[in-house]
């Protein structure tokens, strides 16, 4: 594809190699505030210095001196030098490229076909999946689907918390408070209800906690009874698990959990000893880091009970080992950002260089009514439940809008999940939100519901005009409404490739709402189906954007329906 970006910088390179590379120009090109100045600038200031001249006076000489042939016009305006693109010819390319191309426009090669391991969702067994559990499932779904557009093979991994003191806890509570039948009927509920008990109760009974880690040791011996109980409450939870993942349309690569390491960590923890990266405190075994301005990894308790990290490092081990990754990325909240640091120094101490390919990408909260949810204190709000409701909300707007329409439970279903998925997705992904479902299942406003009618509208026009369209159309188009699309096409692969090397998938979000935005104003601004001698090329149009619309919502997850 060719990038205008590129062009541009491209022509000032030989004016300027003695300072800037034709990267460094490029990077320094943005986009007029003011959409009469032009389509691209490239501002001078940083050649201020080292020209000993004033950015105005560098952005006339710049300007009569480059070569102008493939743009439209070029001026120098204050400390800017702008440009307009050739419309017709701009636009002809993109079109001819995006009907050639469909579903693989925009795709790079960054990945080189290597693979990138993605841990994310990975919610606790015998905890039902609440809305806590949403950003860091559909972060790293979109994360694997943007990696796999650029060129990295995915691998979803979904690090299950089926091991730890928790379960200790869990065990204490039941053995003192549960009832089977109950269980049985509503397990997870049940569970849950267990353990914010657990909590409550430790409150004025701290004797509670070392209960709780004695069953957690027990569990880790392998005694009979706490692993029976432990199977029962993983195999429940999963049950549940996989009709959440079944509405989210999320699939996992792997779903070994926590436990699945047990047999691997001795191998880590005796590496550590033996190359002397351990020290013993007080009975416990930890890694200090001082060097690296951290706190202690800790990674045997006095009771010989491992942790958290000591699993982590087992399971990093591990994934080099069996899938060689080029990234091992971990989408997990921003209060877990020491332990990954923690994690990549010690395996760094181990000799493992490939450390510095693992990363953590961390995220915001979710809030209720401007409270954190919290398990431990019974404020939970089930996903599946928040998904379900969201897809009453959609079939209601649906029936409104379109009583005859068929399959309207169906298209309810992808709009409603699909409208939980983007709020979340669109939001920058260290930023929290409070949740308000009212207002997250809109068919008007900056969501889902408004880009996925946007697609089904144009859906709509290319089977009123009812013929194919020849990707090689004559594409003539330079009016405003038209240029400004062509505009945001064009901004495809460069939105992806940002993307993918931040880990943001709100970046292709916005995006999917500024492309919306135009074609909506294109649409209510042109008459598109007019019989004249430009009719051919707007459909054209219409069909690009249905193509980069469908390929952006499915990097997010989400699905296009054709009619709503």
């Amino acid at each position: 594809m060719e990038d205008n970006r590129q062009l541009f910088a491209q022509a000032l390179a030989p004016l300027l190699s003695d300072y800037l590379t034709t990267e460094d120009i490029y990077n320094l090109i943005e986009v007029p505030n003011h959409e009469e100045h032009g389509d691209l600038a490239f501002p001078t200031f940083t050649l201020a210095r080292e020209l000993r001249q004033s950015p105005p006076k560098i952005a006339q000489d710049l300007t009569e001196q480059m070569d102008t042939s493939n743009f439209a016009d070029v001026q120098a305006m204050g400390p800017f030098i702008n440009i307009k693109l050739k419309r017709a010819q701009t636009g002809q390319g993109v079109v001819h490229q995006i009907l050639e191309e469909k579903s693989h426009y925009g795709d790079v090669d960054l990945g080189h076909g290597e693979k990138m391991v993605i841990d994310m969702s990975s919610p606790n067994i015998a905890k039902p999946m609440s809305m806590g559990h949403l950003r860091s499932t559909v972060i790293g779904n979109a994360i694997a689907n943007i990696a796999k557009k650029v060129n990295y093979t995915p691998v979803r991994i979904n690090h299950l918390g089926d091991w730890g003191t928790q379960f200790g806890r869990l065990i204490v509570a039941y053995t003192k408070w549960g009832d089977e039948e109950k269980v049985r009927a509503n397990p997870v509920k049940e569970l849950v209800d267990l353990y914010v008990r657990f909590h409550e109760e430790l409150e004025e009974h701290p004797e509670l906690e070392e209960e709780g880690r004695e069953a957690f040791k027990r569990l880790e011996d392998g005694d009979k009874k706490a692993l029976k109980l432990w199977q029962w409450f993983r195999d429940e939870s999963l049950k549940e698990f996989e009709r959440v993942y079944d509405l989210l349309g999320i699939e996992f690569d792997s779903n070994q959990g926590e436990a699945f390491y047990n047999d691997k960590m001795q191998a880590v923890i005796d590496e550590l000893e033996d190359k002397h990266i351990t020290t013993i405190d007080n009975g416990a075994t930890l890694v200090k880091l001082d060097e690296e301005d951290l706190p202690p990894a800790l990674i045997k308790r006095t009771d010989g009970a491992t942790l958290y990290i000591t699993r982590d490092l087992s399971a990093a081990n591990y994934r080099k080992d069996n899938y060689d990754f080029a990234k091992a990325v971990y989408v997990v909240g921003n209060e877990q950002a020491n332990h990954f640091r923690q994690m990549k120094a010690v395996l760094k101490r181990m000799g493992r260089d490939w450390s510095e390919d693992i990363v953590h990408v961390p995220f915001g909260l979710i809030t209720l009514a401007g409270e954190t949810l919290s398990t431990r204190q019974g404020k939970v709000v089930l996903l599946e439940d928040v998904l379900n409701e969201a897809m009453e909300l959609a079939e209601k707007q649906i029936t409104e809008k379109n009583p005859d329409l068929e399959n309207k439970e169906a298209v309810a279903r992808v709009v409603g999940v699909g409208a939980v998925i983007f709020y979340d997705l669109k939001t920058d992904r260290m930023t929290g939100f409070d949740f308000d479902l009212d207002q997250i299942v809109q068919f008007e406003g900056e969501t889902g519901p408004y880009v996925q009618y946007t697609y089904a509208r144009s859906m709509s026009m290319l089977r009123r005009y009812g013929k194919d369209i020849d990707p090689a159309v004559d594409y003539q188009l330079d009016d405003d409404y038209s240029w400004r699309l062509i505009k945001q096409l064009a901004d495809y692969q460069r939105t992806v490739i940002y993307a993918a090397e931040s880990y943001e998938p709100s970046v292709v979000a916005k995006y999917a709402i500024h492309l919306a935005q135009a074609f909506n104003r294109y649409y209510a601004n042109v008459r598109i189906l007019e019989e004249d001698d430009q009719l051919e090329a707007r459909v054209a149009l219409v069909k690009a954007v249905t193509i980069v619309l469908k390929d952006a919502l499915a990097l997010l997850g989400l699905e296009a329906p054709e009619e709503m």
